[in-house]
């Protein structure tokens, strides 16, 4: 099966030859061409260049445009600092100083400069491997948006102490990320992530009452373009489970220290679930023998729809023999007594 086949399919809960791979490289892919993290970020042809390659050579079924969380922050006004072997950060968040985001400028994806790269890489992409390989574009949640804008201490203070102007900035950061999707999904991408990491740092009735109907919104939004979704949220998500549970998504990436029996038992059998080995622990610092009993173990908790994935990106200084015995091609089980 051609790779986009095999990540369709299991999302249709059919048979397939082996289960679909979907680790998150970045600045190991960067690295293994021969470049950096910071053109990696920078620039939508080393970030694809990196994730051909890598596919081929290890056999991974999904293209990831996927870098840092600034991209449309940089459409709101910030400057990014570019670093050779760490992730860009922000000079200064938009927000932090002053709260009025009317005063922000409106991203346009096709003009500002970081969210039109990812566009462009999303373009290289269906350009060069369409129709063999998924391709999925990148979002980043209201939450994680809001904090990026706000700075992340500034946004945990508004949750608790003016909720109504934190609903009313993520309700942007909604607007803005639906418009970044569609031309994504215009450029190419079938799938888009959403990466919403400070979702994971707030309560479940904080999460329920302010976060999760923005989720919804975006979800939904993302689907009636038709594209898949896949949820990306690193951390302990065990108290949102709930929550996440009503989204409707297609793919949820589930952190290492998340029990993947129960993840399946609030989420069902029409999600698949991606991970969830420890990054560090597992990939980066263990042995491929050990990797594979751990993924072996990881399928048999969460059972079918199973995507391979680790817990979150793979760290740069992974042995290669590590990712490889990782995205060994793993025998799909219909009939796995955990089902």
């Amino acid at each position: 099966m051609k790779p986009l086949e095999r990540y369709l399919a299991i999302l249709e809960g059919r048979p397939v030859d082996h289960l679909a791979r979907l680790p998150i490289l970045m600045q190991f892919a960067a690295e293994r061409i021969g470049s950096n993290y910071g053109a990696f970020a920078a620039d939508y042809r080393v970030l694809t260049d990196a994730n051909i390659a890598c596919a081929g050579e290890f056999g991974i079924d999904q293209m990831n445009t996927m870098s840092d969380p600034y991209r449309e922050t940089q459409g709101f006004g910030a400057k990014i600092i570019y670093q050779r072997n760490m992730v860009p950060y922000c000079e200064r968040h938009p927000l932090e100083d002053d709260p009025d985001f009317s005063k922000l400028p409106r991203p346009n994806p096709l003009e500002a400069e970081r969210m039109r790269d990812r566009i462009e890489a999303v373009r290289t992409y269906q350009k060069r491997v369409g129709g063999e390989y998924s391709i999925m574009g990148w979002v980043e949640g209201p939450a994680a948006e809001a904090a990026d804008l706000r700075r992340l201490d500034n946004f945990f203070v508004d949750l608790m102490e003016d909720d109504v102007y934190a609903g009313e900035l993520m309700d942007l950061c909604v607007d803005v990320a639906l418009e970044f999707a569609r031309c994504q999904v215009a450029a190419g991408a079938d799938t888009i992530g959403i990466g919403d990491a400070v979702a994971s740092q707030v309560s479940p009735a904080v999460y329920e009452r302010l976060i999760l109907p923005r989720e919804q919104r975006l979800v939904r939004g993302i689907k009636a373009m038709g594209a898949k979704v896949r949820m990306h949220i690193c951390g302990n998500i065990t108290h949102l489970l709930p929550g996440l549970a009503s989204l409707g998504l297609d793919v949820i990436d589930v952190d290492h220290m998340v029990s993947l029996t129960q993840v399946r038992e609030s989420l069902g059998h029409k999600v698949a679930i991606g991970g969830n080995l420890d990054p560090v622990a597992d990939i980066l610092r263990g042995t491929p023998d050990r990797i594979r009993a751990k993924l072996q173990r990881c399928y048999r908790e969460a059972g079918n729809p199973f995507m391979v994935n680790a817990g979150c990106e793979i760290p740069g200084a992974t042995p290669a023999q590590n990712l490889q015995a990782l995205c060994e091609p793993l025998a799909y089980a219909p009939n796995d007594p955990s089902l």
